[in-house]
């Protein structure tokens, strides 16, 4: 369901989090109803999930 990464003829910069990580992160808080700031360590920063 996510579209394909768009590639610019200059490039661009690289992704640092996959957005399928993204998108379990934020099934995990929409699961366990924990809040944005309580996401585990391992997971990307609570505001790049959040955006």
């Amino acid at each position: 369901m996510l579209p394909p990464a768009r590639v610019c003829p200059k490039g661009g910069r690289r992704v640092r989090h996959p957005c399928r990580r993204i998108v379990d992160e934020v099934f995990y808080v929409v699961r366990t109803g924990c809040a944005w700031r309580q996401l585990p360590k391992d997971f990307a920063p609570w505001p790049t999930v959040y955006w």
